[in-house]
């Protein structure tokens, strides 16, 4: 056993890595298993992240900040566009990417189209990462390295690494950061100690509501689903030892027939994504939080460019 750590092996080093890959590739998952808090929502439906959520790992060799993009699809509305622009701006900025390809999926066209844009970027450092693997047997893992070996050799990329991971599993994940920590710039710190994200906490806010309205709901709704935190102010009159955080929230949907489903019978389904989200940003914050939840129509927001910029896209 070696007694050399992290902070002998030489000069401190700092800066940005990305995550990119089509959508549902386990890059928010990934983030979060990095940082070792949640940083970026999770869905099983495809297309969850909107925003570059930054996460902050603090390590005493190397300080890497994780930015995960939404996944690049082809994009069938305007929102679809602006989050496309998104990750293309993203990788233009950052010391290194990792491009997530899930280990229980064949290589497909999706893949390819991410992996062309990629071999256009010359100079950055980049990752192959195959996700969930957990979800594979040894073979199938050994089928999917070889096919991204030969995908990078056939486009020319040069792939700093190929790794295999589990964020789930917590297989593995402590080892990649260990190799996208060398290919950062040399750099002090970018941000303070116990920093874990730069998000704004009211965006934060809004997107677990977003995930918690997720959940459960029928396959064509959640592209559907933004939600703006109006305000978060503390009650007045509060005794010191017993503070109480009020925030008030829209869901806004597109058509009035998808209200029923956001709000339930009797409001139940509604009640239920105010009590999860509720337990997420009591957790985030560290206070406890009323929460005051509306649902409002914003017709066909996705393709409207006035209403994307009012809901912050």
């Amino acid at each position: 056993m070696s007694d050399r750590s992290p902070e002998s092996t030489g000069p401190h080093r700092a800066g940005f890595a990305c995550f990119v890959g089509r959508p549902n590739a386990g890059k928010s998952t990934l983030t979060n298993a990095l940082v070792g808090t949640k940083v970026a929502i999770t869905s099983n439906r495809p297309q969850t992240t909107r925003h570059t959520v930054r996460g902050i790992v603090h390590r005493p060799d190397a300080q890497l900040v994780l930015v995960d993009t939404p996944g690049l699809h082809k994009p069938r509305t305007l929102l679809g566009e602006r989050l496309n622009d998104v990750v293309r701006t993203t990788w233009a900025e950052v010391d290194v990417i990792g491009f997530c390809l899930p280990a229980d999926q064949k290589l497909g066209p999706g893949d390819k189209f991410i992996a062309k844009e990629l071999a256009a970027i010359k100079k950055t450092p980049k990752i192959a990462i195959v996700t969930k693997t957990d979800l594979v047997d040894s073979k199938a893992l050994a089928e999917q390295l070889l096919a991204i070996h030969q995908l990078g050799a056939e486009l020319g990329i040069e792939w700093a690494e190929i790794v295999p991971v589990s964020a789930v599993g917590d297989n593995q994940v402590q080892l990649l950061a260990d190799l996208i920590a060398p290919l950062l710039p040399e750099s002090p710190p970018l941000y303070p100690e116990g920093d874990l994200t730069d998000e704004p906490e009211m965006v934060m806010v809004a997107e677990l509501i977003r995930e918690a309205a997720l959940e459960g709901v029928r396959d064509e709704l959640p592209h559907s689903i933004a939600v703006v935190v109006e305000e978060m102010i503390p009650r007045e009159n509060r005794p010191a030892d017993r503070p109480l955080l009020d925030i008030h929230a829209n869901v806004y949907i597109e058509r009035p027939s998808q209200k029923g489903i956001i709000i339930g019978p009797k409001g139940s389904r509604l009640k239920e994504v105010g009590m999860k989200s509720r337990k997420h940003i009591e957790a985030l914050l560290g206070t406890p939080v009323f929460l005051d939840l509306h649902v409002k129509v914003a017709k066909d927001w996705q393709r409207d460019p006035k209403q994307l910029r009012k809901l912050g896209f």
